[in-house]
């Protein structure tokens, strides 16, 4: 009995110990994230954010882009592949001491708190949210700010790959316990991207259409927020 007792208790101090540990390890990492020294590369006019915002946060993004295939035109019997606006799925790292850690959670969820009330809001926006304080920002592609992978060897490398984008913030919300990581950003560069375009087969005609893809990509999230 006094055996089992005392196995117990060092179980229970063990565990006690890892929860601790853990709490300071992700502290820490949440201390990291927010304290980044980010440097930006150089991007072409399109993608760059205006003056007046500095990048704060940068993660390694690993995720899917999801593809569905449809009609190349309203009753047509040739099919195309066509981005699905409801599968971007994406896990934000960074990689201190060489090993990844989260920071951000990215998919599609309605925009809880738009900043312009006034104007339609669709059924849901690409989203964002703290690993560390649950914050949220949702973003969008405006003016057609989008260059084509491999047209700039600096920021967007990868011909063939998904496309590099500037994503303009149009909703924030502050996390439960009223966290900001997220909440305060402007603008969102999507560069160095890797994988994620449509499949080259399987979507030609009619009896093509209804099925779905989910293509593995990688690329860098760099966040901004307007200077103070």
């Amino acid at each position: 009995m006094t055996y089992n007792v005392d196995r117990q208790a060092k179980t229970t101090a063990r565990v006690r110990k890892l929860f601790v540990a853990t709490l300071a390890l992700g502290c820490a990492f949440g201390t990291i994230a927010h304290a980044q020294n980010v440097t930006a590369p150089p991007t072409p006019t399109l993608i760059t954010p205006p003056a007046g915002n500095s990048a704060f946060l940068v993660g390694h993004a690993v995720g899917t882009q999801g593809y569905v295939c449809l009609p190349t035109v309203p009753g047509a019997s040739t099919a195309s592949w066509t981005v699905n606006a409801a599968r971007p799925e994406a896990t934000l790292f960074l990689s201190p001491f060489g090993q990844n850690f989260q920071i951000v959670t990215h998919f599609l969820s309605p925009n809880e708190n738009p900043i312009d009330p006034t104007q339609p809001v669709p059924f849901g926006n690409a989203t964002w949210q703290s690993s560390f304080d649950s914050s949220r920002v949702w973003a969008a592609v405006l003016n057609e700010n989008v260059i084509r992978a491999g047209s700039d060897p600096t920021s967007c490398p990868n011909t063939g790959s998904i496309a590099c984008l500037l994503l303009e913030t149009v909703g924030a919300k502050e996390g439960p316990t009223s966290g900001t990581l997220l909440s305060k950003t402007s603008f969102i560069q999507r560069l160095n991207t890797n994988g994620g375009s449509a499949p080259n087969d399987g979507c030609f005609t009619s009896a093509d259409v209804g099925k779905q893809a989910l293509v593995p990509y990688t690329a860098d999230y760099f966040f901004y927020r307007k200077n103070k």
